[in-house]
């Protein structure tokens, strides 16, 4: 009886001490200075901060070319599952950095004035390189998918498919600007895309094209001389291969040509780091 009365002592003793020193730890904490280490306010962005860096960093990596307008203030909050004010915010603060101009009217809205501004690099390192890793995941997928939609689409091919690719591609190569080219290019994959004749495969095409763009379902262009004759040769030879029923060479030919979209994000990134370090 008597060792039983000493354990319980012990033990009483033992849960005094520990709640002494969670008292201590707790003063410690309250007592430290505002500006110390213990316990620094967090600061988290705002949707509309969030959402405006998206649209700058879709910007940057050409999902909206200089001269476009952007979707309409109800469509934007539709895609990105936000409320319009949160939109109208976010465009305010594109305004504000001088990469949008606002045109009243019947055919006015938020226009793209510029690709890239001082704004334009934080941006896109807040916006990407959190979500690098995924981003290298989906490239990946995003080239064995386009790749398997090639194949299928010059096994099930028919001759107003192959005619909407000729058609695309005439537009492509007649192209006297950037945007004409962006739609342009945009109609050519289209067209290969139904030529499968699978809803499933053009829903998961598109999935992967959003998730790669941030959401917004436009695939990124990248105007310079040199990458679009690549992929004008590039177009050209896919169309051939699906014209030809040539799955293999299809598939090969549109597994390299979406790295295309891979790189331009890799750049954009890369130069948002540059001018940081600068």
């Amino acid at each position: 009886m008597q060792d039983e009365t000493a354990n319980a002592r012990d033990e009483a003793a033992e849960v005094r001490d520990e709640a002494a020193e969670v008292r201590d730890a707790t003063a410690s904490v309250q007592d430290a200075p505002a500006n110390g280490s213990v316990l620094r306010p967090v600061r988290l962005p705002t949707a509309a901060e969030e959402v405006a860096d998206r649209l700058i960093t879709a910007i940057a990596i050409g999902e909206y070319l200089p001269g476009e307008r952007l979707p309409p203030e109800r469509e934007l909050a539709q895609i990105l599952d936000v409320s319009r004010s949160t939109v109208r915010e976010a465009v305010g603060r594109l305004l504000a950095v001088g990469i949008v101009d606002i045109r009243r009217g019947r055919n006015g809205g938020a226009f793209v004035q510029e690709s890239w501004t001082s704004a334009s690099a934080d941006a896109v390192r807040r916006t990407l390189l959190p979500r690098w890793a995924e981003m290298e995941q989906l490239f990946d997928l995003r080239c064995l998918v386009e790749g398997m939609v090639a194949r299928v689409a010059a096994e099930r091919r028919e001759p107003g498919d192959v005619a909407r690719m000729r058609e695309a591609l005439d537009r492509y190569g007649s192209a006297r600007s950037p945007h004409q080219e962006h739609a342009a290019d945009i109609a050519f994959h289209q067209a290969v895309v139904e030529a499968t004749r699978n809803p499933q495969i053009a829903r998961l095409s598109h999935d992967l094209l959003s998730r790669v763009s941030l959401g917004f379902p436009i695939e990124p262009y990248d105007g310079a001389p040199a990458v679009y004759q690549r992929a004008l040769t590039e177009h050209g030879a896919l169309c051939d291969a699906i014209e030809a029923g040539d799955a293999q060479r299809a598939g090969e030919i549109a597994q390299g040509h979406f790295a295309i979209t891979n790189e331009a994000l890799r750049e954009v990134l890369a130069r948002g780091l540059g001018e940081n370090r600068s």
